[in-house]
């Protein structure tokens, strides 16, 4: 189960720029989270786009070393969100978009991964009334 296959991405334009027009969205520091209630043909019950503003980190190396230390984190701890969305029976597509200028280290980076997954079972129960 802790693996990150490619009908894990999220990716098509459309489904995209229906996220960033329709998505609910709140941040816990240093990610913005915008997530959509969406059905796609896929055995997986979230698809996730990770985003590093290239405004804040201009290399390169330093965007992708962000994006896969956030992708692992992820990957560790999915398990929570999948069971949660699986009991309720739904599918989303989520966008983690990475707001601080500094690169943080890993156990930073998971501890709030983490933290964004409890908060968005919660986020998810009040607006799906």
């Amino acid at each position: 189960m802790q693996t990150f296959s490619k009908d894990e991405r999220l990716s098509g334009q459309k489904i995209i720029e229906r996220l960033f027009s329709e998505g609910k969205s709140f941040t816990v520091f240093p990610f913005r989270i915008i997530w959509l209630k969406s059905t796609f043909e896929s055995n997986f019950p979230a698809r996730i786009m990770i985003s590093v503003s290239k405004k804040k980190f201009k290399r390169a190396v330093d965007r992708n070393l962000i994006r896969r230390r956030i992708r692992e984190a992820y990957r560790k701890n999915k398990a929570e969100i999948y069971n949660y969305l699986n009991l309720q029976q739904a599918q989303c597509s989520i966008c983690l978009i990475y707001n601080s200028d500094k690169i943080l280290d890993y156990t930073e980076i998971e501890q709030k991964i983490k933290l964004l997954l409890l908060r968005f079972q919660t986020e998810y129960e009040k607006n799906i009334e």
